[in-house]
């Protein structure tokens, strides 16, 4: 017995299969009628997003605090610019994260806010993982 379609679009919990997602590959997914990026990040941008100074960020935040511990390479982010609530592209800007087109907002593989007017990192939505391959958001 699953929610109907109007439930679902309410915010019912969603489950992502994460087995297809490439290494280095992002998808999109909707909850809440919002657009959620989950990233496979490789060990590079893993290692790249660890290496900043967390002090120097405009909303100072470890990539450790973004994910969920022992799924370093999963970063699941809401999609939506928090300067005035544009969509990011993924693997666009300087820092290999996501580029606003809109006004500059560049955010890093971590999802923080490095460059332009955006005041805050993007939101990781509430999400768990049900098994090594599957999450579930909501």
């Amino acid at each position: 017995m699953n929610p109907d379609a109007s439930t679902i679009a309410a915010g019912a919990p969603i489950d992502v299969d994460l087995t297809p997602i490439a290494e280095g590959q992002d998808i999109k997914v909707f909850w809440r009628g919002k657009p959620i990026y989950i990233s496979h990040r490789t060990k590079k941008q893993i290692d790249e997003a660890r290496k900043v100074n967390v002090s120097s960020l405009p909303d100072p935040q470890p990539d450790q605090a973004r994910v969920k511990e022992g799924h370093d390479q999963w970063l699941v982010v809401i999609g939506i610019c928090t300067h005035l609530g544009c969509i990011p592209i993924a693997h666009e800007g300087n820092y290999d994260g996501f580029f606003c087109p809109c006004h500059g907002s560049q955010y890093d593989s971590s999802g923080r806010i490095r460059q332009g007017p955006a005041p805050a990192n993007l939101a990781v939505p509430p999400y768990q993982f049900v098994s090594d391959s599957k999450i579930q958001i909501g």
